[in-house]
C-alpha cells in the first residue's frame, strides 16, 4: 500500500508508475539478504542493496549530476568526482553503512569483467550510499556480498519499484515505524516543459514525535507509549540519529549546477516530513539529469559537446516537484513496510494505515 492509498494528496500529478522509473530509461534493482543465525546478534541479518541505473550505459556515456550534504554523518563514496567534473559515470548502489566498501569494490568488479578491452586501463569510481541498519541487523557480520550487488544489478528494471523492506531499505527505520526504501515521482504540465522529476530514497532516521504526512502531526498521534519505537525496545539504544539518502532524477535539461539546486532541495522535502538532519544523521542527496549524455569520461571522446540547458528562471517548477516527491517517496516506503523482527529480541512496527487513515481524513475535514 501506499500513501495514495488512503489520503489525498495534492500538487503536481504523479508519473505512471510514481516512481522513480517515470524518468525514461531509469532502472532499479533490489537484493535482498534475510538470514536467521545463532543469536542475539551473530547471524541475524536484515540487509541487502538497491541500485538506480540511470541508463544502460552509464558507465560508457556519462551525464551530468550535482551531490549536496545536508548534514555529512554519513557517506556517498564517488561524490569528490562528481563535485569536481558534474558527471555521473556508475550506478547508484544503496547498502548498510559497512557493507559500502564491498558494494564499491564488487561494482569495479562488476563492469571490469564486461569491458571489451584487457581491463588493463579501465577505471571506476563507483557511487555508492548508506544508511546504518544495525537496530535489527548483525552490521558486524558483513551479509552483503559482491553477488547481492550483482544480483540487484541484473535485475534492474523500468516500471514499478518495490518498496519498504526490500533491498538497501530491508533493515531500515523511520520515524521508529519501520522503513526502508520509498519512491514516488511528478510530472509537469507541457506549459511548464512537461518534465520528469523521479525521486528514490533510503531512509533510516526519524523520532515518531516530528512525523508530518500533508502537514498533519501523525507521529504525535500514535505515540511510542502505544506503539514501542527505539527507546521502548527490549535492548533500546536511546542515542542514533540515523541517515537518509536521496536520489532525484529528471529528463529535464540541467547542466551540473543546476542539478545540484534540485539535490539542495530534496532537503525540504525531507523536512516537511519531519526530519531535522540531526548531528548524527547523514543527508546526502544526489541527482542527475539524463537529458544530456557526454560519452566516455576516460577520454577518447569527442572533443567537444552540444548540450541543452534549461533557464535558471524556469526551475522553480521542478524544485517544487522534487519537494514534493521527496516527502511521498519517505512516507512510502513507511506505507509499504511491515513489521520487522531482528537482532536482540527487537521488534520495529509498521506504520498503522488504518489509523493513519483515520487521522489524515480528521485533518482534511478542517
Amino acid at each position: 500500500m501506499r500513501i495514495r492509498d488512503i489520503a489525498r494528496i495534492e500538487g503536481f500529478p504523479c508519473g505512471e508508475y510514481n516512481a522513480v522509473t517515470d524518468v525514461k530509461g531509469v532502472r532499479v534493482g533490489h537484493s535482498t539478504v534475510i538470514k536467521e543465525g545463532p543469536g542475539p546478534i551473530e547471524g541475524i541479518a536484515r540487509t541487502g542493496v538497491t541500485v538506480v541505473l540511470p541508463a544502460e550505459d552509464i558507465v560508457e556515456n556519462a551525464m551530468y549530476a550535482g551531490v549536496f550534504s545536508l548534514n555529512g554523518n554519513g557517506e556517498l563514496s564517488g561524490c569528490h568526482w562528481i563535485e569536481e567534473s558534474g558527471l555521473l559515470t556508475t550506478p547508484i548502489a544503496l547498502t548498510n553503512t559497512h557493507s559500502l566498501g564491498v558494494v564499491r569494490d564488487a561494482m569495479i568488479g562488476y563492469y571490469a569483467q564486461r569491458q571489451k578491452t584487457d581491463g588493463s586501463s579501465y577505471w571506476m569510481l563507483p557511487v555508492v550510499g548508506e544508511t546504518w541498519d544495525g537496530w535489527l541487523s548483525d552490521i558486524n557480520g558483513m551479509h552483503v556480498r559482491p553477488e547481492h550487488l550483482y544480483a540487484a544489478l541484473d535485475s534492474a528494471a523500468s516500471g514499478p519499484v518495490a518498496e519498504g523492506c526490500v533491498g538497501g531499505g530491508t533493515g531500515m527505520i523511520l520515524h521508529e515505524f519501520k522503513g526502508g526504501i520509498g519512491t514516488s515521482s511528478r510530472v509537469l504540465p507541457k506549459e511548464l516543459g512537461g518534465y520528469t522529476v523521479g525521486v528514490l530514497i533510503q531512509g533510516n532516521y526519524g523520532k515518531r514525535e516530528d512525523l508530518l504526512i500533508n502537514g498533519v502531526p501523525v507521529g504525535r498521534h500514535i505515540p511510542t507509549s502505544r506503539i514501542p519505537g527505539k527507546e521502548q525496545a527490549s535492548q533500546p539504544m536511546p542515542k542514533e540519529d540515523g541517515s537518509i539518502i536521496i536520489v532525484v532524477a529528471t529528463d529535464a535539461p540541467l547542466t551540473p549546477d543546476q542539478c545540484k539546486r534540485l539535490a539542495r532541495r530534496a532537503g525540504l522535502g525531507l523536512g516537511r516530513t519531519g526530519g531535522l538532519a540531526f548531528d548524527g544523521s547523514g543527508d546526502i542527496f544526489i541527482a542527475f539529469s539524463t537529458a544530456n549524455r557526454l560519452g566516455n569520461n576516460a577520454g577518447g571522446g569527442p572533443r567537444e559537446h552540444t548540450v541543452r540547458t534549461l533557464s535558471h528562471g524556469c526551475m522553480d517548477p521542478l524544485f517544487r516537484a522534487t519537494v514534493e516527491a521527496t516527502h511521498e517517496a519517505i512516507v512510502n516506503a513507511m506505507c509499504a513496510a511491515t513489521d520487522t523482527d531482528g537482532i536482540l529480541g527487537r521488534r520495529m512496527y509498521a506504520l498503522p494505515l488504518d489509523e493513519v487513515r483515520g487521522i489524515m481524513r480528521r485533518y482534511e475535514s478542517l
